[in-house]
């Protein structure tokens, strides 16, 4: 998973399961994978967490290793639903107000 598209453009799918010993030794997919396929339980391998960083992630996040939580995002996003994501709990984000005394940050309202 090194390229870069629109969430809307893949094609988010659960890896299909093998249905016989030849499948499961096979030492590349045995099925059929698009050009836009993705396969969220394999995200893990690609993050080079170490195993208690995984299994918070995991105990946190764990719906973001899914298909069902990609494809719920999408329609989502394909109904016009912003999302407004902060990496920072409110209260200590800019533009909250200031304590010991300081003044407040500058906000735009867009009403100049």
């Amino acid at each position: 998973y090194d390229e870069l598209c629109l969430v809307t453009d893949c094609r988010f799918r659960e890896l299909p399961t093998a249905r016989s010993d030849d499948e499961e030794s096979h030492s590349g997919a045995w099925f059929y994978v698009g050009e836009n396929d993705i396969f969220p339980e394999q995200f893990m391998e690609f993050l080079g967490l170490k195993p208690e960083l995984k299994r918070a992630l995991l105990d946190r996040h764990g719906e973001l290793f899914t298909a069902q939580w990609w494809n719920q995002l999408q329609t989502s996003l394909r109904d016009g639903e912003v999302f407004d994501i902060s990496p920072y709990r409110d209260d200590v984000r800019i533009g909250q107000p200031i304590q010991r005394g300081l003044p407040q940050p500058f906000s735009y309202t867009g009403d100049e």
